[in-house]
């Protein structure tokens, strides 16, 4: 019963994390909806802004990146998987290809023209490789019929996808607590974005495998 009671508020709290999150990036989503370019990240930007191809790959991430966000509710919910199968698989799709043909040719554009120098391209680059990399497993795995490693996938894509809320609230943390030089920050901010992210999803797979391996040695017959 305490192990259920657990789940449930684990549940709970990772929802209502996802609720603030959601709503935050919609209120940051908002301010670019008027195209002005003195705006938020863009101020940072100005020496880009002459650039088509930056500024449209630019504007494609920030308007379709919260329909991966979005996403999260239903692809993550047991409740909703097991009675809106239809809802589950249209939305998986639609989270799929956001990454695949959307996002990731947008993000390669922005990764390459990252502030922070090499150190940060690097890893937007790595980032934006294996946000498309883990996205695409989930996609063939599941069409195999390999629903456990589909999830293991999925679990490893929206750690990557949840990278969006992390970076900015390593910078929140970094500047507001450090007299650290904004270069140097955005350049550690970059990493900080999704390497803990990427970990603690390998943590959660980890942990949902030995619970499987426990709970199939109880169900063992014993030997006579």
């Amino acid at each position: 019963m305490t192990t259920k009671l657990i789940g449930i508020f684990q549940t709970f709290v990772g929802f209502l994390l996802l609720n603030v999150g959601t709503f935050l990036m919609l209120k940051l989503i908002v301010q670019y909806s008027a195209l002005d370019d003195h705006v938020g990240f863009l101020e940072q930007k100005q020496d880009y802004l002459h650039l088509k191809v930056w500024k449209g790959a630019f504007y494609i991430h920030v308007f379709s990146s919260i329909l991966t966000l979005l996403a999260g509710f239903t692809q993550f919910s047991t409740e909703i998987l097991k009675k809106h199968r239809r809802l589950h698989k249209l939305v998986g799709r639609i989270y799929a290809w956001d990454i695949l043909a959307v996002n990731f040719p947008a993000g390669l554009v922005m990764a390459v023209y990252a502030n922070g120098h090499l150190p940060s391209k690097i890893a937007f680059l790595i980032l934006d490789s294996l946000w498309f990399w883990f996205t695409l497993k989930a996609v063939l795995e599941i069409k195999r019929g390999n629903i456990q490693s589909h999830r293991d996938y999925m679990t490893r894509s929206y750690a990557l996808t949840l990278s969006a809320l992390t970076l900015r609230t390593w910078k929140i943390i970094l500047t507001n607590t450090t007299s650290i030089p904004p270069e140097t920050i955005y350049m550690m901010d970059a990493w900080l974005g999704f390497v803990p992210n990427l970990l603690c999803a390998e943590w959660l797979i980890f942990r949902r495998k030995r619970a499987e391996v426990i709970y199939q040695r109880s169900r063992r017959i014993p030997e006579l």
